[in-house]
């Protein structure tokens, strides 16, 4: 069996506890799993969808969480952290928690907050000295979200072009995209701004393979619905994508299904392509310890 690490997931999400996904991960073949929190203000984030549908119990997802769970697994999950970098101790918070409590990755951030914002350039490049690769999560406001009550949309990011920037002004630092906002550019369409999950062929010249190109500091995470769907809308452009950038792709889930191990066993990748992709590069960039 080959192996495999999850480089993103969360506790609290769907209910899942610590012993939950250890389970969840001996299931799936699963070695080690990134653990991300995702701290957020009460007024950016759409409290009725995740508290009532998914029952996470507090908005966003808790660093206490991440802390309790892998010191109970400490051999198979590996914490990670982001502050909001707008607060005024964030650096400071980052850095305790990577010298107290063994963070290796800074995520999610999620925030309704431009990449580029200069608190946020602070953060990465704290991250670079730290060697903390950054997830980074993008949402557009779309057309059909207008006139929604209390917001008219729960945007994260500021677009793709604020992303841009941000790897741009901070080369030694690894920002992972992620989110609908991210892998919709997989396809120059267009799209979106009209679909979180856009459908049809792919049209070339995306903006995610243009910045795969051009950015050597970008890296991509195939988590959820959305890297699915990206791959999956044009499975021809999908298999050549993942040749493409099997350097810098990275096994990811977002969730506890077997889903994506399903749609890339279904692409029939040479076995060197598969490693890299499920373990190797997230060896490469976050190098487990005692042997993980």
């Amino acid at each position: 069996m080959p192996r495999i690490i999850d480089c993103h997931n969360h506790t609290g999400w769907f209910g899942a506890s610590g012993a939950k996904i250890v389970a969840d991960m001996d299931a799936q073949g699963i070695q080690a799993t990134w653990l991300l929190s995702w701290e957020v203000p009460l007024d950016e984030v759409d409290q009725d969808f995740y508290m009532r549908k998914f029952g996470v119990g507090e908005i966003g997802m808790p660093f206490a969480g991440v802390l309790q769970a892998a010191a109970q697994y400490p051999q198979r999950l590996v914490p990670g952290y982001c502050p909001d970098p707008r607060r005024p101790e964030a650096l400071d918070r980052l850095a305790a928690a990577v010298e107290q409590h063994g963070v290796r990755v800074c995520g999610e951030l999620k925030l309704r907050m431009m990449f580029d914002n200069p608190d946020a350039l602070e953060m990465y490049r704290l991250c670079a000295r730290l060697k903390l690769p950054v997830v980074t999560h993008l949402d557009y406001p779309l057309a059909a979200d207008r006139g929604r009550y209390p917001r008219p949309s729960y945007w994260y990011g500021g677009g793709i072009a604020a992303l841009e920037r941000a790897l741009r002004l901070c080369p030694q630092t690894v920002l992972i995209g992620h989110g609908p906002g991210f892998w919709a550019h997989i396809s120059a369409d267009g799209k979106h701004l009209e679909s979180v999950y856009p459908e049809g062929p792919i049209v070339p010249g995306g903006e995610v393979t243009r910045l795969l190109r051009e950015c050597s500091n970008l890296y991509a995470d195939l988590s959820a619905n959305s890297a699915r769907n990206a791959l999956s809308r044009d499975r021809g452009f999908g298999r050549e994508f993942l040749l493409e950038f099997q350097d810098r792709l990275l096994f990811a889930r977002d969730e506890y299904t077997g889903a994506l191990s399903q749609l890339l066993a279904g692409f029939n990748l040479p076995p060197a392509v598969m490693d890299k992709i499920l373990c190797g590069n997230a060896l490469r960039l976050v190098p487990l310890e005692n042997g993980r």
